[in-house]
């Protein structure tokens, strides 16, 4: 039974929810503050919001009881997808938001993971998930970005008088 009403809620959500919590507007002005981010540091950084898992990966997933897997193998896909784990320096860093569950992962390229232990990520996503729960994804969306270049320029900075190259879109991704 559980596994149906999982299915149900992952139909019920679509892209029109991403727009709602993410509108145009707000993107636009996280999108900039990803710009302004990667002016002081070499890494990539990307947002990523889904409204909801595919059909296809939920029957897949059959009467489990946590999705917490799944959710993450889904990150990891839109890491790839996004070329975050392409980058110069592999330093790239994406925030993924599953509206359906209510699921938040970070998920870091090697050069970047190697500096940072899963219990700073995991204080994060505690960070934004609280924003998120009071329906405030603009404040939470921006407090996990400066989190996430605190940590990019600490260990990878910028260079004194070479812009940095901006290799992915700071586009927010809403489907």
């Amino acid at each position: 039974m559980a596994a149906w009403f999982t299915l149900m809620r992952h139909r019920w959500c679509d892209s029109r929810d991403t727009r709602r919590r993410i509108p145009d507007d707000m993107a636009e002005r996280l999108s900039a503050r990803i710009g302004a981010s990667e002016a002081r540091h070499t890494g990539q950084v990307r947002i990523c919001v889904e409204a909801a898992l595919p059909t296809d990966l939920l029957w897949r997933q059959g009467p489990r009881c946590t999705l917490a897997p799944l959710v993450r193998e889904r990150a990891l896909f839109w890491f790839g997808q996004l070329g975050v784990w392409d980058t110069e320096h592999n330093n790239g860093v994406l925030i993924y938001l599953l509206l359906a569950e209510q699921a938040i992962e970070f998920v870091a390229d090697r050069a970047l993971a190697r500096h940072v232990p899963p219990e700073q990520w995991q204080a994060a996503v505690d960070h934004l998930r609280l924003h998120l729960q009071a329906g405030d994804f603009e404040t939470g969306l921006t407090q996990a970005l400066g989190e996430v270049s605190a940590l990019l320029v600490a260990h990878f900075p910028a260079h004194a008088g070479q812009p940095s190259a901006n290799e992915l879109p700071n586009t927010i991704v809403r489907v």
